[in-house]
């Protein structure tokens, strides 16, 4: 396993459990109304999963708390690396036309699957995982794989 390789395999090895969304990861390390949620779903199960592209986002939820004033900048810093260690060697390169197609085969809807969310959903299927996520778009997008948090610990 481990960072930029693709999903585990052979005899012996454990795929994690979930695939986590960067909002549950968001949810983990920055207290707030669903803080409690994502720490019930990680005392479920501690062996979290992502593609690479939650570094990103999470740098992003990261920043827009900075700018708002809402973290200092030492504290972000020490919340990614905490991230960063949480979800050592289990993070994962998706292949891009896996990607697109994923987006091509959800179901349009109202905004359509976004690559974004398409990305966790295809390393959840290539995991054999739910994707967990509160992103209302990703449940009705893939369906197949993505679970609410109170579903997944219902």
């Amino acid at each position: 396993m481990g960072h930029g390789r693709g999903p585990p395999s052979g005899p012996g090895v454990r795929a994690p459990v979930i695939v986590a969304d960067t909002n549950l990861i968001a949810y983990l390390l920055l207290p707030g109304d669903r803080t409690d949620e994502a720490r019930a779903v990680f005392s479920v199960d501690a062996d979290w999963a992502a593609p690479l592209l939650w570094r990103s986002e999470l740098r992003n939820v990261l920043a827009t708390y900075v700018r708002g004033s809402r973290l200092s900048l030492e504290d972000a810093v020490v919340l990614m690396e905490d991230a960063v260690v949480l979800m050592d060697g289990r993070e994962y390169a998706v292949p891009s036309e896996r990607v697109l197609r994923a987006v091509g085969d959800a179901p349009a809807g109202d905004e359509g699957a976004s690559a974004c969310d398409a990305e966790f959903a295809v390393l959840s299927r290539d995991l054999g995982v739910p994707l967990v996520t509160v992103d209302g778009r990703a449940l009705r997008s893939f369906p197949d794989v993505a679970v609410s948090p109170e579903a997944f610990l219902a």
